[in-house]
């Protein structure tokens, strides 16, 4: 089993396919088994790099609470595992919070970014509605498998509701593959909520494409606006049909994904440095 280090944390990582790589940052609650939609597609023309997030999966759990830029710092830690020094970087909710810093601390190790169903942070940031924040505030307290279920009316779009009951159902029985805790729900929680990258969006310069479904009412939609506003040359793509949970919402996304990292898969001009595990700087 691949493991990565970071200080006395060991994560957990997957490689599968070939081609230049890609490093999926996975969201609250998600492992690597939450991404079945993505890694077949992408696989097919990329080196994909999956793994858990502290506290999730077969990674260590911790009992402090951490911030994302040292969610980062694992994520680095990963690519210094796979003997990768310039990826193209996917993140996806508190993923998503995750690549940003990575994009910002470590340009020179990013070749192109992905940030999907997320949000920039600060007081820039667009805030749910009372009914998702509700359920928020009692998620909690509920076991993994109650939690995913409970989550559904905030989670999908409306016609995967309706009429693919089968996709949400593959899609929590993946996750309940390595179900997740209420103490890491909790440190992702916070972590998330302490982000805030929206005065330094101006820095990222990698090719950047926002991916938003338009029903999102957990991230609304308009901190992907916000988003693709502030970053230099950012493309946006928002699904009209999609909630949250876009890749299971609408499967022509990781698609439309692939096709871009694959338009900025040719050599970078970018300085290829070799950076060395360690602390995030701020």
């Amino acid at each position: 089993m691949p493991l990565a280090v970071n200080g006395s944390t060991k994560l957990h990582w997957e490689s599968t396919g070939e081609g230049p790589a890609v490093l999926l940052i996975a969201g609250q609650r998600m492992t690597i088994s939450g991404w079945w939609p993505t890694i077949p597609v992408l696989s097919q023309s990329f080196r994909v790099l999956a793994f858990d997030n502290r506290d999730t999966g077969q990674s260590d759990h911790v009992a402090w609470p951490y911030s994302v830029m040292q969610l980062a710092d694992d994520a680095l830690a990963v690519l210094d595992a796979a003997g990768e020094d310039q990826v193209h970087v996917y993140g996806i909710a508190l993923g998503g919070m995750v690549a940003q810093e990575l994009a910002l601390h470590h340009p020179e190790r990013v070749r192109g970014l992905v940030l999907g169903a997320t949000s920039a942070g600060g007081t820039g940031a667009v805030l749910p509605g009372p009914l998702p924040m509700t359920y928020f505030a009692r998620a909690g307290t509920m076991g993994a498998e109650e939690a995913e279920w409970a989550a559904v009316p905030y989670t999908y779009g409306e016609t995967t509701r309706r009429l693919h009951a089968d996709r949400i159902a593959e899609n929590i029985a993946q996750r309940m593959v390595t179900p997740t805790n209420t103490l890491a729900y909790l440190h992702h929680t916070a972590a998330a909520a302490a982000h805030n990258a929206f005065d330094r969006l101006s820095r990222i310069t990698a090719p950047t494409l926002v991916v938003h479904g338009e029903q999102d009412v957990v991230v609304p939609a308009a901190n992907g606006v916000l988003l693709a506003e502030r970053i230099p040359g950012a493309r946006l793509r928002l699904w009209p049909r999609a909630g949250h949970l876009y890749i299971v919402d609408e499967p022509r996304a990781d698609r439309e994904i692939a096709r871009f990292l694959r338009r900025h898969s040719g050599p970078s001009s970018a300085p290829v440095l070799r950076a060395r595990s360690g602390p995030v700087a701020a």
